[in-house]
């Protein structure tokens, strides 16, 4: 599905495929961040990170259909995982221009989102609908909570959110905000985007943070760069490997062993699963140092 505007369309055309309403099981909704679009073949997210396969040439087109355990069911891009237990939405939307053009358009695609959402959620509203977005991905995705119901969202995973501290917490009060699962993962390779998006895109109010800057109660933050952590979630079965690069703004789903612990945290467990998650994010964590220097900026000109 693709955001056209506010409203949300079939990617290519059409509505709503028949198909996300009427297949059982966990739903998986995927939202790509900075320098896609739909609308363009050469940065069509459908065929990056939202192909079935990885056989895209760009170093940074880890499919997460794949990762989270979930296949491409044929030319309708629906998808359903082996054994027909759980279905994935990529939802593309306008992200290329400017940072200042992406950041607003991100809020037009939040309300589009919405509308899907409210569509599956009164279609069948004891269905599970998780989301994973990634930077401007997670703005999108923090866009649609306040207008939805509460249940509609269960975990939601914002990986290197680009959004500030004040939007996330309005957010996360409202009712489906209150009513969903959060958790934030991040790193210090992600620091220099942090920071480039606060001196770029100023906040609303004075003292206002990025999210991967600032400790938001209520919103756990697990930290990818942070040895407690990796250590953590090793004894829970979930072997990441550690910083590899010093800057990379998409650590966070390139670092081998990560998709291990979203598609459990999507799956049919992963309420238990966030609850062991959220213990670890409170305790107080040191980081590593990463072994290389890496800045491919994703303003730049080939980030997609």
């Amino acid at each position: 599905m693709d955001a056209i505007g506010t409203k949300g369309r079939r990617h290519g055309a059409g509505p709503l495929p028949q198909e996300a309403l009427s297949t059982p099981g966990p739903l998986v909704v995927m939202v790509h961040g900075y320098r896609f679009d739909p609308a363009q073949p050469r940065h069509c997210p459908h065929q990056h990170i939202f192909a079935s396969h990885d056989a895209h040439p760009s170093y940074k087109a880890r499919s997460w259909p794949r990762g989270l355990g979930i296949d491409c069911a044929g030319p309708r891009q629906l998808y359903g995982q082996i054994g027909g237990q759980r279905h994935g939405l990529a939802f593309g939307w306008g992200a290329r221009g400017s940072i200042w053009q992406a950041h607003e358009e991100a809020a037009r695609a939040g309300l589009a989102l919405t509308g899907l959402l409210r569509t599956i959620h009164e279609h069948d509203p004891q269905r599970e609908i998780h989301a994973i977005g990634h930077s401007l991905g997670a703005r999108v995705i923090l866009s649609a909570l306040p207008a939805l119901a509460p249940g509609t969202l269960g975990r939601v995973l914002l990986l290197a959110a680009a959004e500030y501290a004040s939007v996330a917490e309005a957010a996360l009060d409202s009712p489906a905000g209150r009513t969903a699962r959060c958790l934030h993962v991040t790193s210090a390779e992600n620091r220099v985007y942090d920071r480039m998006l606060g001196s770029v895109m100023p906040p609303a109010a004075p003292g206002d943070m990025v999210l991967g800057l600032a400790r938001l109660p209520g919103l756990p933050t697990l930290r990818l760069d942070a040895p407690e952590h990796l250590a953590g979630l090793l004894a829970m079965g979930y072997d990441i490997a550690p910083p590899q690069r010093r800057i990379c703004h998409w650590s966070s789903y390139l670092r081998p062993g990560v998709f291990d612990l979203y598609r459990d945290l999507t799956g049919r467990g992963g309420a238990a699963l966030h609850a062991e998650v959220t213990g670890l994010t409170l305790h107080e964590c040191t980081f590593t140092p990463p072994r290389s220097w890496s800045i491919p900026l994703p303003w730049g000109a080939n980030a997609s």
